[in-house]
C-alpha cells in the first residue's frame, strides 16, 4: 500500500499485499469518511459503513476458502483496517474487533452445529461483537464471575438433550461494563466460567445470537474519542445450546488468536488515524509553500520528520502482521512467552506512538488543525488516538510483561 493524498501524491510508502481487497476497501472507506464526523458528533454506530462492509464482503474476508470464504491473511486484514481507520476510526475499530473475534470461530470453535451456524452467518456478512470484560474482576478478561448454567427441566424434549450428541440448552448472565456496537451485532461471543463450580480462570467462549439475547443497557458511551464504537455497558442474559460453546478453552483462544490478531488490527487502525492526520499536515505545508515561493517553509522539515516516524510505525505494524501469518498454525509458538511479549509490545508501542504522531501533525497544521471542525481539523484524530492507550490498559499489559520477561530472553 502507499499512503497517498487525494491529489495522488505519495505521502509515505507502505508495502501492500491486499490488492484483491483494494477497490472494495476504498469503496467502504469513502462511505465511512462521508459519515465520520456525524458518527463522532452523535456517538452513534457507523451503520452506513457497517452495511457497506457487509455488502462488499469485508466482514467475511477472513473466512477460510474451505468454508466458502476468501481466506484473507492477517496481513491483508491489517491493510484493510488501516484504510478504514484513515477514513473513520470507529469504523476501523468495528472491523478490527469483529475480525479478532470471528477468526476464533473456525480456529477454535470445533464442529458443533451451533458454532458452524455462526461460521455460515459470518460468511454471509454477520457482524460479531465480544463480551470479555465483566464487573467485579477488575478489568481482567481472563477471569469471569458469570458461568454457563444448564437449563433445568423435567421435560427432556424441552431441555433439548439428545443421547447421541448431548446437546443441551444453557444460559448465562453477564454484567459487562463494555460491549462495543452491541446494537448492531448479530452474534456476541461471551466469556464465562465452564460451570457454576469452576474457578474464575476456567473460562469457555460461548456464541450467543443477539436475537436470543436480552441486553439491558447500564451505561452510556459518552467519551472523548472512538465515540462511534458505542461501547455501552450492558447486562447480557442469553440462552443458547451447548453446541455453541467453543471447543477450546479461552486461555488457548486468547493466546493463539484473539490477543495477537486484535493487537495487530487495532494497531493497524491507529496507523490509519496517524496517516490521515499526516495527510492534513502535508496539505498545510503545501499551502504554506505556495505562499512563500522560492523558500522552503520551516514546517516542511517537521513534515519530513513526521513521515519518518509514520513509516517506522507502518513497518512495525506490517511486520507484526506478517509475523502472525508466519506462525498462525503453530500453537506452541503463539503461546510462548516470547510471542506474548512481542504482541503486547506492539499494542503498547503503537498506542503511544499514534498520539505523538497526531500531535506532531497538529503542530504542523497550526490553528486550523486545532479547530473542532473543518477540512484541516485534527480534533477527531487526536481524541480517537488517545483511546488507544486505555483500550486494554497499557499498565495492565506492562504488569503482565513483568512476569513474562523473567521467563524469556530479549525479543527481536
Amino acid at each position: 500500500m502507499t499512503i497517498t493524498q487525494a491529489d495522488g501524491a505519495v505521502l509515505a510508502p507502505v508495502t501492500v499485499t491486499a490488492d484483491r481487497f483494494a477497490e472494495r476497501t476504498a469503496a467502504v472507506a469513502a462511505i465511512a469518511a462521508q459519515h465520520a464526523d456525524e458518527v463522532d458528533r452523535d456517538a452513534r454506530p457507523p451503520r452506513e459503513a457497517i452495511a457497506a462492509m457487509r455488502e462488499y464482503g469485508l466482514l467475511a474476508a477472513a473466512v477460510p476458502t474451505d468454508l466458502g470464504g476468501e481466506g484473507a491473511t492477517v496481513t491483508e486484514l491489517s491493510t484493510i483496517a488501516t484504510e478504514l481507520g484513515r477514513a473513520c476510526a470507529a469504523t476501523g475499530m468495528v472491523f478490527a474487533m469483529h475480525q479478532g473475534q470471528v477468526m476464533a470461530l473456525w480456529r477454535h470453535g470445533g464442529d458443533g452445529a451451533g458454532v458452524l451456524a455462526m461460521v455460515a452467518a459470518v460468511r454471509d456478512g454477520a457482524l460479531v461483537a465480544s463480551s470479555t470484560t465483566e464487573k467485579g474482576v477488575g478489568g481482567d478478561a481472563r477471569r469471569s464471575t458469570c458461568a454457563i448454567e444448564a437449563v433445568t427441566s423435567t421435560d427432556a424434549h424441552e431441555l433439548g438433550t439428545h443421547r447421541d450428541d448431548l446437546v443441551q440448552k444453557i444460559r448465562l448472565r453477564k454484567d459487562a461494563p463494555v460491549i462495543s456496537y452491541a446494537t448492531e451485532a448479530d452474534v456476541v461471543l461471551v466469556t464465562a466460567r465452564r460451570d457454576p463450580d469452576a474457578a474464575g480462570s476456567d473460562q469457555r467462549l460461548v456464541g450467543c445470537w443477539t436475537k436470543d439475547t436480552v441486553l439491558t443497557q447500564t451505561s452510556t458511551w459518552d467519551t472523548m474519542g472512538l465515540r462511534g464504537t458505542c461501547s455501552n455497558g450492558w447486562v447480557l442474559d442469553a440462552e443458547t445450546t451447548s453446541d455453541a460453546v467453543f471447543r477450546d478453552d479461552y486461555a488457548a483462544i486468547s493466546a493463539q488468536t484473539v490477543l495477537p490478531v486484535s493487537h495487530v488490527l487495532w494497531a493497524s487502525v491507529w496507523l490509519g488515524i496517524a496517516a490521515s492526520a499526516a495527510e492534513r499536515a502535508r496539505a498545510a505545508v503545501r499551502k504554506q509553500a505556495r505562499a512563500s515561493v522560492g523558500t522552503t517553509p520551516p514546517s516542511a522539515l517537521r513534515l519530513a520528520e513526521l513521515l519518518v516516524d509514520l513509516q517506522s510505525l507502518a513497518d512495525t505494524v506490517r511486520h507484526a502482521a506478517e509475523r502472525f501469518d508466519g506462525v498462525a498454525d503453530d500453537p506452541q509458538a503463539l503461546e510462548s512467552s516470547a510471542y506474548a511479549l512481542a504482541a503486547n509490545a506492539l499494542k503498547i508501542g503503537a498506542s503511544e506512538r499514534v498520539t505523538d504522531l497526531v500531535t506532531k501533525a497538529l503542530r504542523i497544521v497550526g490553528i486550523a488543525g486545532y479547530a473542532a471542525s473543518g477540512p484541516m481539523s485534527i480534533s477527531r484524530h487526536l481524541r480517537d488516538a488517545h483511546g488507544a492507550a486505555v483500550m486494554v490498559s497499557n499498565d495492565r499489559l506492562l504488569q503482565n510483561d513483568a512476569g513474562l520477561a523473567l521467563m524469556t530472553g530479549v525479543i527481536l
